[in-house]
């Protein structure tokens, strides 16, 4: 009988785990960090694949930016993370992949409508692997109100001087902030302003470059120059803005009390939900510059959990994910997010194409302290985050700043020691 028993208590245990199985089989969980973009992923891109793949069930499960490379880490480390990584750009998701929590998509159909260039932030150094699918870029530059700028009688500004004198006359009006922008969350100081206008400085690539391989120096005045553009914008940030978070800004614009908002396009959709009258200029350059640089930065790709007992669900949404039909979907519901495949996207969404339509007319980079530079501690793109939000308050000079992060790099990059 007790035999019997055994062998009954196991046969139940392997029904229950072949249960288990089945009921987690056709169901995918996204990690990611757009939790503003999560209505658009529910309401547009999830049902639109799932009408080609109904036995697929895909959950979007988004963390804070800010607490996203964090949470995921320990997810990963945990083994309890989602069957889908939205990846951050080069080096954060690489080490992941070197850690072996992302997978190779390789063997992916889809990653023939990819050139080099556009995999090149999820590929391994020696070009040989390739582990998120690309997603998209995003562009730097600034956002205004419409209503407010032809209240005022203002004009988009062309020059660094035309800006300063712009927020001068919002100022002297007195009815709104000028510049929507805060720094108690520290990363807008940093990704909206110093790497949204120092490219004008640094010269884009070519500054960026010299960053990596050691001739250039972030103590070299083109740094502390864009550190200094960057102070003169406090006095026009409004009250409290040292306490105002990102949802803050977001909302402080959405609802027209700020005429001008330093922006990511991926802000578009955001002022779009809120009725935002608005158009786009493009950070001003300083005075005398013969070229401008936008912030064109290869910003979000999506992989797979080398640990998801759901491979094979998961490689089928990554491979739609790299196809024409979720470009153009990814295009247009979320303005601003601008696709990195070869298929042929026609973008609805007016300021989205004011955004794009400056790859015509200006030099593009993508952010410094992204590729290589922030492998070490300190983090280079971390320390960005603080010395930039220091400056906007008026607690660090840009002299002081630009040897901060410079000291930081020499601690641990040898092209710098």
């Amino acid at each position: 009988m007790l035999k019997l028993s055994l062998k009954t208590l196991l046969l139940a245990a392997v029904a229950v785990a072949a249960s288990a199985s089945v009921a987690s089989a056709g169901k995918l969980t996204i990690e990611s960090w757009r939790n503003d973009d999560a209505a658009i992923w529910k309401d547009k891109i999830i049902p639109a694949f799932m009408a080609k793949h109904p036995d697929i069930t895909v959950e979007f499960t988004p963390t804070a930016p800010k607490e996203y490379n964090a949470a995921l880490n320990a997810k990963l480390a945990g083994g309890t993370a989602g069957d889908i990584i939205t990846c951050r750009p080069f080096d954060a998701s690489l080490e992941l992949y070197n850690k072996g929590f992302l997978a190779s998509v390789n063997d992916l159909g889809s990653m023939k409508n990819f050139s080099d260039v556009a995999k090149s932030a999820w590929t391994t150094d020696d070009g040989k692997t390739t582990f998120c699918v690309p997603m998209g870029s995003v562009i730097h530059g600034f956002i205004y109100n419409k209503d407010i700028f032809a209240e005022l009688k203002l004009t988009e500004p062309k020059t660094e001087e035309e800006f300063l004198a712009t927020l001068d006359a919002i100022k002297k009006d007195g009815k709104y902030v000028p510049l929507v922008l805060g720094t108690n969350d520290q990363w807008e100081a940093a990704t909206m302003g110093f790497q949204n206008i120092g490219p004008n400085y640094w010269k884009g690539e070519e500054g960026r470059k010299a960053l990596i391989d050691g001739t250039g120096k972030l103590t070299d005045k083109s740094y502390v120059d864009a550190f200094t553009a960057l102070a003169k914008w406090s006095p026009y940030m409004g009250d409290g803005y040292k306490a105002q978070t990102y949802p803050d800004s977001q909302n402080l614009f959405g609802l027209g009390k700020g005429a001008i908002y330093a922006a990511g396009s991926w802000d578009i959709s955001t002022f779009r939900g809120q009725k935002v009258n608005m158009g786009a200029f493009k950070a001003p350059p300083p005075a005398g510059s013969k070229d401008c640089y936008i912030s064109d930065h290869t910003d979000i790709g999506i992989g797979m959990n080398a640990k998801t007992p759901n491979a094979a669900d998961a490689k089928v949404f990554l491979d739609w994910i790299g196809s024409e039909e979720f470009a153009g979907i990814f295009a247009n519901a979320l303005p601003g997010f601008f696709p990195l495949s070869n298929a042929k996207v026609t973008i609805s969404d007016d300021v989205a194409q004011t955004f794009v339509g400056w790859r015509g007319e200006c030099k593009s980079t993508i952010r410094n302290s992204y590729q290589i530079l922030s492998r070490g501690t300190p983090n280079l793109e971390n320390e960005m985050w603080n010395v930039s939000a220091q400056v906007l308050n008026g607690a660090m000079k840009p002299e002081a700043a630009a040897a901060q992060l410079e000291d930081g790099l020499k601690k641990w990059y040898k092209p710098h020691q």
